[in-house]
């Protein structure tokens, strides 16, 4: 199985991850998508490999050199993102010539150049679609395919040397909860990347501090005809609390190193109401503050309505660069390996998240590399065939300049 064929066999595993199980893994899906490649992985002839109850997959490709090399680890994650159904992918290569792509022509889904002019770069190569109607996966899909490529790649061409190399794949990513129970010990390793990225070139060690939040509201409901100077209505306090933070301060208005508030849920009646927050920033100072103005603004919705309203606000990750940059060679083998193999490097922050970031704060360095695709999350997510074969290839080479460097 080639590394196009293995990332269309993944990618008809539905491995939704949801916020509402509570379980690890957070749905069924992921477990029958990772006990699917614990067969493949030994049919290839890795070894240790180990499934635990939480669904967290590794395996190990032994070193072909008896030399002292570090041991390092690449990781992906299993499940896709709950934005959008990840059931019943129907993926399709085009050889794209250039303009828009119809994905749907019955309910007139279009990819089109105007709205993703980032498809322009793409002309000429083969790229993987959706039919319009789910997302496509290759967050993190195209991650995985490439990893196990990249593996047996090497097991079947010992002529390149290298030290042992530990692979993981994990649930629950896309929820935040991807590294909560990753056994760094077990894993074993000096330092690993995520396989995680997007575009082509894509190589990052710095990320958001994020954290999420839930704002609650308890109303009082009587009858509409004699609610005067009686009914609260939560709904209507939910409404003017969100605009309270500053429209500037959304994902849509917002580039590189700037943070944002982003409402991902509201809800409710008179008497309940509720609104679901991610809170990011690169910056760990201007991340606390936005903490801060959340706990002002409750306090504010109390003083006008006392005892209204409550914040519930967990922290999720920080920013991996504070342990990273210490050890800048990590980045430094990846960046060399780009342009080893014609890839040219694009080091910048990531306006999101990986499982690396929570790993390199329990003691696993991991930068991000690209996967491929673009779009993630919803309907017009494609993959470059071309840029997922890269990502394959820089793993190869990660490895051999690692031994090399040894």
């Amino acid at each position: 199985m080639n590394l196009v064929d293995r990332f269309l066999k993944y990618v008809t595993f539905d491995t939704q991850s949801s916020e509402e199980t509570g379980t690890t893994p957070s749905t069924s899906g992921q477990r029958v998508f990772a006990q699917a490649l614990v067969k493949e992985l030994e049919e290839i002839g890795l070894e240790d490999i180990t499934l635990d109850n939480n669904s967290y997959l590794m395996a190990t490709l032994p070193a072909n050199t008896t030399a002292h090399i570090p041991t390092i680890g690449f990781i992906a994650h299993l499940d896709t993102s709950p934005d959008m159904s990840g059931k019943d992918v129907q993926p399709r290569i085009v050889n794209y010539k250039g303009g828009d792509i119809v994905l749907s022509e019955e309910d007139n889904i279009v990819l089109s150049t105007s709205m993703f002019p980032e498809l322009n770069d793409y002309k000429g190569q083969d790229i993987i679609v959706t039919n319009g109607k789910t997302l496509l996966g290759a967050d993190d899909k195209a991650g995985v395919a490439a990893i196990i490529s990249a593996v047996k790649y090497l097991k079947d061409h010992p002529e390149i040397k290298h030290g042992k190399i530990r692979i993981a794949f994990t649930p629950d990513e896309e929820i935040g909860q991807g590294a909560d129970h990753f056994d760094v010990d077990k894993f074993g390793c000096e330092w690993a990347y995520t396989i995680d990225g997007g575009q082509i070139g894509e190589l990052e060690y710095e990320n958001f501090n994020a954290a999420g939040a839930k704002v609650l509201f308890k109303g009082l409901n009587v009858h509409p005809g004699y609610a005067k100077n009686k009914m609260l209505n939560a709904c209507l306090l939910a409404a003017e609390f969100a605009s309270w933070l500053p429209a500037s301060q959304r994902p849509e208005q917002t580039e590189g190193y700037e943070g944002f508030f982003h409402l991902t849920g509201m809800s409710g009646s008179v008497e309940n109401a509720s609104l679901s927050y991610i809170i990011r920033d690169h910056t760990r100072s201007l991340f606390e503050q936005k903490k801060r103005d959340l706990h002002a603004l409750v306090e504010r919705m109390n003083e006008m309505h006392p005892g209204s309203t409550t914040l519930e606000l967990r922290d999720q990750y920080y920013n991996m660069r504070e342990v990273v940059e210490p050890k800048r060679f990590i980045v430094d083998i990846a960046f060399e390996a780009m342009t080893a193999i014609g890839v040219i490097p694009l080091v910048k922050p990531i306006r999101g998240g990986t499982d690396g970031a929570r790993l390199s704060f329990m003691g696993l360095p991991c930068p991000n590399i690209f996967a491929g695709g673009l779009n993630f999350h919803g309907r017009y997510e494609f993959l470059p065939v071309h840029s997922l074969e890269k990502s394959m290839e820089t793993i190869v080479k990660i490895a051999e300049l690692t031994a090399q460097k040894s």
